[in-house]
């Protein structure tokens, strides 16, 4: 149990029905634990082991949203009330969430939580494309911040992806079932690639790990009072291992953001003092990389605040087209980018701006995009994201600009060509400058207030005059206002103004650090001027042998694009005029090109080295003859699929020169021979080429009208299935939960079946259940004593089985008793001579609908017997009993005559007596 004495005592503020009641109740600010769980497919199995092993009044609420079919109702509230002690309810509009219950979301609806209290709405989305765990999350992340919990069990798909980002956003913990023990993995996986998962564990063990993230004490106190002395150099140690490992300062990002991450980190791994975590973060590299990827705070989403994004595209983008000429590309910078979400959404913004305005010429639009994260600048070059990025990108604009692929979406050609993505540390490298529109958003808010100006005043640097800076919701300039003036509108939308002296001196150009080696004295200082290299003499040699003594060289991909060069190419390759193409056939000599060209394909095609000899090169009214040596590398195996190209000068004999006419004569014909073989060689060629590029270009066009064709077919065909796809995913998704419930009844049913099984053998009584056509529907083993009954006779008329019992009336009265519903009983004998009593009643089902008969047989062949016995005992008795009240009677009369005699004689004796006595005197 956790907290037991803060929310005991405010459990006892309710009674029991006010506490748990699910009807409207006066919303709350709840200051217990409440965890949002999502599931899908497999989720209600992974559902009863997280909540099984919740403990007793632990305090906490759960929130659970489950992909469910919108057309049935579920049988979820029933199965879960199995598992946990816990209180288990369906959700009902403005339902106060209370701890120690259990709240699960109903079919066809979204819920968030406000103010402590649930809101279903309708699903706006087609099926298929709903996505209420993300839904419920986001909506976890405004109302808790850094007391939101969620956890993502078994499920197919993504959703809950895009809502973990926003709770790990304002500081929350996300917990996932670990992938190896999910019935369905993509949701945990999915959520695990995002890098912002704080526990994986299976199902059974997450909630013990939330109760102890729930249990710990914080060990960095008073952040509002900053560190103690103690704690701040020991938050500088962490500081330097962190710089050590990925090369960046933090020292420039707000303190109180620092160390919630850090303490975050401590309660994750239940280390209860800094010192503790920093020989783990000494012993474990792998959480230096880990806390580094929470400092950065990596979160972002396409279009966020989209009334920002219109401003943006209808105000400050129209302005550019107006106040730019054609001539001049427009530009834009990124900082921050982290995986692309808002640097292709500015692109996409610019795409819809220039089709609203339609200018009469177009204008072209670069984006450079620049993190601190590697690997989140690798995904945003992939421009590969998962399907739930619905929520916040229109129909419309996943058409236009997307292409769907499978498990998500990537960014279109047209748009992804527009953004150029590269690592940058924004505090130390050089900025891009003659940019036309910085998009900021949401990284001042977690740098110190000193960082924030130095930035303004970098970005007031790079932008051109008029140039636009976009900030987050939450971000202004501060008192910089005599460098950007705020445009109308609630968005942080600001246009650059004339450079001020009053802040220059903020702007400094940053330079890269010099980076001793780590834990070395003096790390992070610049280098020092008087510091330089000493010269290497093997490098040096090597040099001035490649420039001046090695034959020229170009090192090509087997495109022909050129990767490097060495020695004197000139001679050989010239760039070619107009747009700059580093194609070596594009920069050959004319004199070279179709020899090169059909040896270099010869070459590739083959794989093998291709050698051309003497072959002469006319440069500047000169002839020059050279080998040329075309190789495909095939070693090492970083060089594989490149092709090296050695032009080798060939050194021709000096011929000595002839006199007069002869001479003369001699040179005309040899130049006129040489023209005529040439011309010949290229008449040749060029009859060759002409033929081939005839076939070719046939060739190409009837392949290009086929594919073509097929294009649009194969378009069509993967819209139709893409849709079909997802709903068929949907439609999976919700037939796995249905099935497990089915599953479940069907345990329960089977469980109950055997108990009644054994229940009516137990009892020895032969039981008979008839449909309302009196035909058998089950018996039990002991009826087959009564009737000739097998189990073939089920769904035959009761009246054509052969019985024992002599009751020619049993199928009247049971007609009679579905008649009136009124039961009979009777005893009846059977032709062995048994007795048997017969009881016939109807059959009710839990509705109260009458659905047959029900016919119970007991023996009473022994109480029949002993009554018999009793009987004749009864008889006997009476017949004695009858015996000795006439012979009592004639005892009574004899003694009563002797009496009678007695009492005649007794008084004729006192007669005697009175006569014979003499009278007495008066």
């Amino acid at each position: 149990m956790i907290n037991k004495e803060k929310y005991g005592k405010k459990e006892k503020n309710f009674s029991t029905s006010e506490q748990f009641s699910t009807t409207k109740v006066k919303t709350l600010d709840a200051d217990f634990p409440i965890i949002g769980i999502g599931a899908s497919a497999g989720g209600l199995e992974a559902l009863e082991l997280f909540l099984g092993n919740v403990p007793e009044k632990s305090g906490i609420a759960f929130i659970v949203v489950q992909h469910l079919d919108p057309t049935r109702e579920g049988a979820m509230v029933e199965l879960l009330k199995r598992v946990t002690p816990m209180l288990v309810f369906q959700a009902q509009e403005q339902t106060a969430v209370q701890p120690n219950c259990v709240y699960i979301i109903p079919p066809n609806k979204d819920m968030s939580l406000f103010h402590g209290a649930l809101h279903l709405f309708e699903p706006v989305a087609p099926r298929g494309l709903r996505l209420p765990i993300d839904y419920l999350f986001r909506s976890m992340a405004e109302d808790r911040g850094e007391r939101a919990i969620v956890a993502i069990l078994s499920g197919m798909g993504t959703d809950g992806t895009l809502g973990l980002k926003a709770v790990k956003e304002k500081g929350g913990m996300v917990l996932v079932q670990e992938p190896a023990s999910a019935k369905f993995d993509s949701m945990p996986k999915s959520s695990i690639n995002t890098g912002l998962v704080d526990v994986v564990a299976p199902a059974e063990e997450l909630i013990f790990k939330a109760i102890a993230y729930l249990k710990h004490k914080p060990v960095i106190g008073g952040l509002e009072q900053g560190l103690t002395d103690k704690d701040s150099n020991t938050f500088e140690k962490i500081a330097i291992l962190l710089r050590s490992q990925t090369g960046h300062d933090f020292s420039f990002y707000k303190k109180t953001t620092v160390y919630r991450r850090i303490e975050r980190r401590l309660g994750i791994h239940q280390i209860n003092d800094l010192a503790t975590y920093i020989r783990f973060l000494q012993e474990n590299p792998q959480e230096l990389q880990v806390l580094f990827k929470e400092l950065l705070i990596g979160v972002t989403s396409f279009f966020r605040d989209p009334e920002a994004w219109e401003q943006l595209k209808k105000q400050a983008i129209l302005e550019l087209f107006a106040t730019r000429s054609l001539d001049q590309p427009l530009r834009a910078w990124v900082p921050a980018c982290s995986t692309g979400e808002e640097a292709y959404s500015l692109a996409i913004i610019f795409k819809e701006a220039l089709e609203y305005a339609k200018p009469t010429a177009g204008f072209s639009f670069q984006v450079f995009a620049t993190d601190l994260d590697r690997d989140a600048i690798k995904k945003a070059r992939q421009g590969f994201y998962t399907a739930n990025i619905t929520a916040d990108v229109s129909p419309e604009r996943l058409r236009r600009f997307f292409i769907k692929e499978d498990g998500g979406y990537r960014v279109g050609k047209e748009i992804r060509n527009m953004v150029v993505f590269a690592p940058q540390n924004i505090i130390m490298d050089p900025p891009f400058t003659k940019i036309d529109i910085i998009s900021c958003r949401n990284l001042l808010i977690y740098l110190t207030q000193e960082l924030q100006k130095k930035l303004l005043a970098l970005f007031h640097h790079s932008l051109n005059q008029g140039g636009f800076l976009f900030l987050g919701s939450s971000e202004t300039i501060g008192i910089l206002t005599d460098l950007f003036e705020s445009l109308k509108g609630k968005s942080r939308l600001y246009r650059r103004l004339e450079s001020s002296t009053q802040h220059k001196e903020l702007f400094q150009f940053p330079s890269p650090r010099f980076r001793f080696p780590p834990g070395e004295p003096g790390a992070g200082k610049a280098l020092p001027k008087e510091w330089k290299q000493a010269p290497n003499l093997e490098n040096l040699a090597n040099q001035l042998i490649l420039q001046r003594y090695s034959p020229a060289a170009v090192m090509v991909n087997e495109m022909g694009d050129v990767l490097y060069t060495s020695g004197r190419v000139g001679r050989y390759l010239e760039p070619a005029a107009g747009k700059a193409n580093w194609n070596i056939f594009v920069m050959t000599h004319e004199s070279l090109g179709y020899k090169l060209s059909r040896s270099f394909q010869k070459a590739v095609s083959q794989n093998s080295t291709i050698a051309l000899k003497n072959v002469k090169i006319g440069t500047e009214g000169e002839k020059q003859v050279v080998d040329i040596t075309i190789e495909p590398l095939k070693e090492p195996e970083a060089l594989r699929h490149l092709v090296m190209i050695v032009f080798t000068d060939v050194r021709v004999p000096v011929k000595t020169k002839e006199t007069g006419k002869t001479s003369h004569t001699t040179a005309n014909r040899s130049h006129v021979a040489e023209l005529e073989l040439d011309l010949q060689h290229s008449l040749q060629e060029l009859q060759g080429v002409r033929q081939e590029m005839q076939s070719s270009q046939e060739e190409l066009l009837l392949a290009y009208e086929e594919l073509q064709s097929s294009n649009e077919e194969l378009q069509s065909s993967n819209e139709e299935m893409t849709t079909s796809k997802e709903e068929l995913q949907s439609l999976n998704e919700e037939l796995q939960t249905v099935n497990y419930e089915l599953q479940t009844k069907v345990d329960e049913l089977s469980r109950t079946n055997n108990d009644m099984k054994n229940l009516l053998e137990s009892t020895d009584i032969a039981t008979l259940f008839l449909d309302n056509a009196l035909c058998v529907r089950r018996f039990t083993a002991r009826t087959a004593k009564i009737f000739k009954l097998i189990p073939g006779d089920v769904g035959r008329p009761i009246t054509d089985i052969v019985s024992t019992l002599v009751y020619p009336e049993l199928a009247i009265d049971a007609e009679e008793v579905l008649r009136t519903l009124v039961f009979v009983e009777k005893e009846v004998t059977t032709s062995n001579g048994r007795w048997c009593t017969v009881r016939i009643m109807p059959y009710r089902t839990l509705e109260n609908k009458i659905d047959g008969l029900v016919l119970t047989f007991t023996d009473i062949t022994v109480s029949k017997e002993l009554e018999a016995v009793l009987r004749q005992t009864q008889a006997d008795l009476k017949k004695r009993i009858t015996n000795k009240e006439a012979e009592l009677n004639k005892t009574k009369k004899r003694l009563q005559s002797e009496m009678k005699q007695k009492n005649k004689k007794e008084n004729s004796n006192a007669t005697m007596k009175n006569d014979e006595s003499p009278e007495v005197p008066s």
